[in-house]
C-alpha cells in the first residue's frame, strides 16, 4: 500500500497514467469542436457506472475534480487490501460505496490489531472509522477469525446490512455452539443473504445461531453453507432445523451427509420436509462432504473405477419417487444440484418430472445418477427432457453413453455450459456430436477423468465449437495410458439412430452412415480427422473466443504435451489455470515442467498455478528423495519468460507438518517475472525471501494467503510474522513503480 494512496485495491491502481479524456475533442459538419466536459451529469454518470475495469475508473478519476466526483458518486464496490495499521490511509471519498470486501485486509488472516494492549478498543476505534468512511453499506465480507471482529463490525451498519459473507480458515475458537454468528444475527435483523462457503464452522453452530435470533433467521433468502472444508456434513436433524427457521429461503446450499451408513443421514423424508419448510426454494444445492475434497491421483482413481464397475454399488437412500415428490413441491426451482457418493437408481423419471414441474429450471447437477438418459427410441427421456437448460453438470454417470449425450443435445438445445466428470461410458464421438449439435449456444466446456478419452482426445472431441468457445477445463492424463477403447459399433450405431442437425431435424452433424452427409465432414476430412486419420492437419487452426483455460497435470508430467494437443493457436487466451496433483516424493524425468511453451499465448495476462495437492517432504527428504524446493524449481522454471500481469501461487505441501511455504527457488524464479503487477501466495513465506521481490520493478500488490484448511495458527520460524509482513510492505511501497 502506498503511503499517498488510500487503503484499497482499486485506489491503489491511481497512480497509472492519466487518460486525458478532458481535452479530447470531435470536430463535427461545422468544424466546431466539444469537449467531454461539455456532457451534463445525467449522461457522464451513466457512462461512468458502466466502466467496470478498476484502473480505467481511476484514470477517470484522475482527469479533473468533475470527473473525480462523479467516478466516486458511481463507484459502488470497493475492496481494501492495504494494512489496518495505516488506519489513517482509509480512503474516506466513496461515500457511495455499497459492498465492502475487508477480507483482504494485511497482514491477512488477522484479527484487527490483534497485537496492540487493547484489542477491544482498538477494534470499536477502525470499526467506528469504517462506519464514518461507509456510512450507506448493503454489503459486508470479513475475516471473522474470532467473535469479537463482528461483535465490533456487525453494529455500526446493523438494520443496514442486507449481505453479509464470512471468511475463516483457520480453526474453530474454543467458544458454545453458535457463538461465532451470534453478533451478526443479533445485530443485522433484516440480514436476507449469508455465505459462509468460507468460513470453517462446525455443523451444530449454525442451527444454534439460527433458532437463538428466529426473527433475523427469517428474514433470510439466501444461505450458502457449502464450504469445501466441511468434513461431516449436516444431518438429517440439522437440516430440518435450518429449515424450519428459515422459511423464506430461496436459495439454499449446504453439504449432507447422505451416507447411510452413518447416523443421521439425510433420505427422502428430509428432502421432503425441506421442501415444505422453504416452498419458494429457487437454488437448491446439496453435495456430499466427499465431493468437495480434492480428489486423489487420477492414476488410481481410475483404476478404482474400473473396481467399482465389476461390483455391485451401494445405493443411496435418495429414490427415484422421492425426487419426483420434490421436485412437485417446488416449482419455481431454478437451479438444482444432487451431488452424491452413492448411487440413484433408475433417475431418468424423475428428472422428467424435473422438466415437466419446474419449468424455469436452468441450471442441474447431478452426482451418481444413474439412467439419466437411457436414449432407448427416436423418443426424448430423462434429463432430455428438461429443455430449459442452460447449464447441466453430469458427474459418475457409469451407464451415460455417446448415444445419451446426442439425445440430451436433441432436448436441451440451450446449454451452453456442460460439465462431463467420471463418466466411463462416454467417448470422443459422443462429446463431438454433441458439440456439433450445441454449435450456436455451447461456450463453456468442462470434461474430467473419462477412462475413454485422454486429454488431447477430450480437446480434438470440441472442434465443431473451436471457434465459439470461450471457457474450456481438461482434467485428463495427457498420456496413451489409461486411454480406453474408442467407440464400439454398437455405440456408433446407437448413435447414428439420433444423427440430426442443428434444429433436431434429420441429416445432422458426423452421421457414420454412408447415407448421411456429416455437417463437418468435408472440413474434417480436408484435415485428416475422418475415418481416425492423423490429426495433425487439423491442429494449426485457432480457438478464435478461447478466454480462459484449465488444465490437470499428474505430478511429473510436462507441460510440453500442450503445445501438440492443438491448443497452440488461442489469439484471446487471458487466463490460464494450471492444477498439479500427485506425489512428489520421487524425482520427475524431466528437468522442467516447461512454462515457457505458455509465451506463444500473446495476450495471456493472469496465471494460477495450484500445486496445493502435491504432496511431498518439506523439511527432510529420505536418501534418494527429493524435497518439495526442487519440485518447486521444476515447476516454476521459465515462469520469467511470460509477460504476467497477475499470479497466483499455490505451493506444494507436506501434510505431515501442516506446511505449505515458499521455497528459495521458487521466490527466486518468480523474482525474475519481471511484468507482474500483482502476487498472491497462498501459503507462508520466510521475510528473508520476499526480498526478492522488491527487484520487480512494476509490483504492486502482494499478500500472502493461507486460504485453506488447517491454517497455520502460530508463527513458524520467520514465516507470516504480522511484524514481517509490515515490513515488506514498507519496503515494497517506497519504492518508485513506473505505471
Amino acid at each position: 500500500m502506498s503511503k499517498t494512496a488510500p487503503m484499497d485495491q482499486e485506489q491503489e491502481e491511481e497512480d497509472g497514467e492519466e487518460e486525458e479524456i478532458a481535452t479530447t475533442t470531435n470536430s463535427n459538419s461545422n468544424g466546431s469542436s466539444s469537449s467531454l466536459l461539455e456532457l451534463p451529469d445525467g449522461v457522464l454518470t451513466l457512462i461512468f457506472s458502466l466502466v467496470s475495469d478498476v484502473r480505467s475508473r481511476n484514470s477517470l478519476s484522475l482527469s479533473c475534480l468533475r470527473f473525480r466526483l462523479l467516478e466516486r458518486s458511481t463507484r459502488l464496490s470497493l475492496s481494501l487490501r492495504g494494512n489496518i495499521r495505516d488506519l489513517f490511509l482509509l480512503p474516506n471519498s466513496f461515500l457511495s460505496v455499497r459492498h465492502l470486501d475487508l477480507s483482504l485486509l494485511s497482514p491477512w488472516g488477522h484479527p484487527f490489531l490483534h497485537h496492540t494492549t487493547d484489542p477491544s478498543q482498538e477494534e470499536e476505534l477502525v470499526a467506528l472509522r469504517l462506519r464514518l468512511a461507509f456510512p450507506d453499506l448493503l454489503s459486508l465480507v470479513v475475516y471473522a477469525r474470532n467473535p469479537s471482529t463482528l461483535s465490533a463490525l456487525a453494529p455500526r451498519w446493523g438494520p443496514h446490512l442486507r449481505h453479509a459473507s464470512l471468511v475463516r480458515w483457520h480453526q474453530r475458537p474454543p467458544v458454545p455452539p453458535g457463538a461465532d454468528l451470534l453478533p451478526l444475527l443479533s445485530s443485522c435483523p433484516s440480514l436476507a443473504s449469508l455465505d459462509l462457503s468460507r468460513f470453517y464452522c462446525w455443523s451444530e453452530d449454525v442451527p444454534a445461531a439460527l433458532h437463538a435470533y428466529p426473527s433475523s433467521a427469517a428474514s433470510l433468502t439466501a444461505l450458502n453453507l457449502l464450504n469445501p472444508a466441511s468434513v461431516d456434513g449436516f444431518r438429517s436433524s440439522e437440516l430440518t432445523s435450518v429449515a424450519d427457521a428459515c422459511p423464506n429461503l430461496t436459495h439454499f446450499l449446504a453439504p449432507c451427509v447422505f451416507d447411510p451408513r452413518c447416523f443421521g443421514f439425510v433420505d427422502d423424508d428430509t428432502l421432503l420436509h425441506v421442501a415444505s419448510s422453504c416452498p419458494g426454494l429457487v437454488q437448491l444445492h446439496l453435495a456430499d462432504p466427499a465431493t468437495l475434497s480434492a480428489r486423489t491421483n487420477y492414476e488410481n482413481a481410475a483404476a478404482e473405477a474400473e473396481e467399482e464397475e465389476e461390483e455391485v454399488q451401494q445405493d443411496s437412500r435418495i429414490s427415484c419417487p422421492g425426487l419426483e415428490k420434490l421436485f412437485a413441491s417446488l416449482p419455481k426451482l431454478e437451479d438444482f444440484a444432487l451431488d452424491l457418493c452413492h448411487n440413484v437408481r433408475e433417475a431418468g423419471p424423475a428428472l422428467e418430472v424435473l422438466g415437466n414441474k419446474c419449468p424455469r429450471m436452468k441450471k442441474l447437477q447431478v452426482g451418481r445418477f444413474r439412467g439419466i438418459c437411457r436414449a432407448a427410441g427416436l423418443h426424448l427421456d430423462g434429463v432430455a427432457v428438461c429443455g430449459g437448460l442452460q447449464s447441466l453438470c453430469i458427474k459418475n454417470s457409469p451407464d451415460l453413453t455417446d448415444a445419451g449425450l446426442v439425445c440430451i443435445a436433441r432436448g436441451c438445445r440451450r446449454l451452453s455450459r456442460l460439465e462431463i466428470h467420471g463418466c466411463g461410458g462416454v467417448t470422443v464421438t459422443g462429446i463431438r456430436k454433441m458439440a456439433g449439435m450445441l454449435r450456436s449456444t455451447l461456450v463453456d466446456v468442462t470434461i474430467s477423468r473419462c477412462r475413454q478419452m485422454d486429454a488431447a482426445a477430450s480437446i480434438g472431441s470440441l472442434e465443431p465449437i473451436r471457434d465459439r468457445i470461450e471457457r474450456l477445463h481438461i482434467d485428463c492424463i495427457w498420456t496413451g495410458q489409461g486411454l480406453g477403447p474408442k467407440s464400439s459399433p454398437d455405440v456408433v450405431s446407437a448413435v447414428d439412430e439420433f444423427d440430426t442437425d442443428e434444429n433436431g431435424n434429420g441429416n445432422g452433424c458426423c452421421s457414420n452412415s454412408p447415407n448421411k452427409k456429416c455437417r463437418y465432414s468435408d472440413e474434417w476430412n480436408n484435415h485428416g480427422m475422418s475415418n481416425g486419420g492423423d490429426m495433425g492437419g487439423f491442429w494449426n487452426r485457432k480457438w478464435d473466443r478461447l478466454r480462459y483455460l484449465s488444465l490437470w497435470f499428474s505430478a511429473g508430467v510436462q507441460l510440453s504435451p500442450l503445445r501438440g494437443a492443438g491448443l497452440e493457436d488461442c489469439p484471446e487466451l487471458e487466463e490460464i489455470c494450471i492444477k498439479i496433483e500427485g506425489d512428489c516424493r520421487g524425482r520427475p524425468a524431466e528437468p522442467v515442467f516447461g512454462l515457457s511453451c505458455l509465451a506463444l499465448y500473446p495476450k495471456l495476462s493472469k496465471m494460477k498455478l495450484d500445486c496445493g495437492e502435491a504432496t511431498g517432504y518439506a523439511l527432510t527428504a529420505p536418501s534418494g528423495q527429493m524435497d518439495l524446493s526442487l519440485w518447486e524449481r521444476f515447476y516454476l522454471h521459465g515462469i520469467g519468460s511470460l509477460n504476467l500481469y497477475e499470479l497466483d501461487y499455490w505451493p506444494p505441501q507436506d501434510r505431515d507438518v501442516n506446511q505449505r511455504s515458499l521455497s528459495l527457488p521458487a521466490a527466486g524464479l518468480i523474482g525474475g517475472c519481471l511484468t507482474l503487477r500483482k502476487l498472491f501466495i497462498h501459503g507462508t513465506m520466510h521475510e528473508h525471501f520476499m526480498r526478492f521481490f522488491l527487484g520487480m520493478p512494476r509490483l504492486r500488490d502482494v499478500q500472502l494467503r493461507e486460504d485453506y484448511y488447517p491454517a497455520p495458527e502460530n508463527d513458524m520460524s520467520t514465516e507470516m510474522r504480522v511484524d514481517s509482513c509490515s515490513r515488506f510492505e514498507d519496503a515494497l511501497n517506497s519504492r518508485p513503480i513506473p505505471d
